[in-house]
């Protein structure tokens, strides 16, 4: 929209929405925004119960250099931290609700807030039945020694996939619609890659700059991604439920 002032905004709506929706969007954008070095993200203008207003962000072709330096300025944000694994907000993904209930040890988190609700949503509309049920109770027992060496909780964006990062005129990457909490960073990463994000190998480059990942990441790829698979498959079903057994399979064989 435009408003009276000539200034162009971006107004964002959901009738009906879910108590707390847009005021959970609004603490993370501030949250987020509050680390330091870390990337662009719109301020605040205006919200309600269904609406939200945010500048208009003039979007352009992304660059090596853009790629790299959000690399590094996710580094940034990650590193600002967080007081847990969780939020002090209730959460969405999308139009799916998130439990951020804090907990002590990101693995708990990860099956307890992020697969578990949603593993039970799919057995109980039908799409999962007692032998995939199976597969995700193995996994739970395996997370521990799945999820690599402990770290301390990073500062998420939460749903860091390509079409919520903008490449902008201004020469940065700006971060919008985060389901944002404290959680493990390679979470975020694994998001970019899961959907596809341009020049991904350079933001990762950047990345590992200024914060090297730990030994074995690229193997724990397919376990960051499975909470985003499962919540796609809850909302939409189709091959995401396909591809959400596939991830967990790798860890459970």
């Amino acid at each position: 929209m435009t408003l009276a002032s000539g200034v162009d905004v971006f107004v964002k709506s959901r009738a009906g929405a879910p108590a707390g929706f847009f005021a959970a969007e609004v603490a993370g954008l501030r949250w987020l925004g509050g680390a330091e070095g870390g990337p662009p993200l719109p301020a605040v203008l205006g919200f309600d119960a269904e609406t939200l207003v945010l500048p208009w962000v003039q979007t352009a072709e992304p660059t090596a250099a853009t790629a790299r330096r959000l690399g590094r300025e996710l580094a940034a944000m990650h590193a600002a931290g967080a007081q847990g694994f969780g939020a002090p907000w209730p959460g969405f993904i999308g139009a799916a609700p998130l439990d951020n209930r804090s907990c002590p040890q990101w693995p708990e988190f990860y099956w307890e807030r992020r697969i578990e609700p949603y593993v039970r949503s799919l057995v109980d509309g039908g799409v999962f039945g007692p032998a995939e049920a199976t597969a995700f109770d193995q996994l739970t027992d395996r997370l521990p020694d799945l999820a690599g060496p402990a770290e301390p909780p990073a500062r998420l964006h939460g749903d860091l996939w390509g079409g919520n990062v903008l490449w902008a005129a201004d020469g940065r990457a700006w971060l919008v619609d985060p389901a944002a909490h404290g959680g493990h960073r390679e979470t975020d990463l694994a998001m970019l890659a899961l959907f596809g994000a341009p020049r991904l190998d350079l933001v990762l480059a950047g990345y590992q700059e200024v914060a090297p990942l730990a030994d074995g990441w690229r193997d724990r790829v397919p376990l960051h991604q499975l909470h985003p698979l499962l919540v796609h498959a809850v909302l939409f079903g189709g091959g995401y439920v396909g591809q959400a057994l596939d991830a967990a399979g790798r860890y459970t064989g």
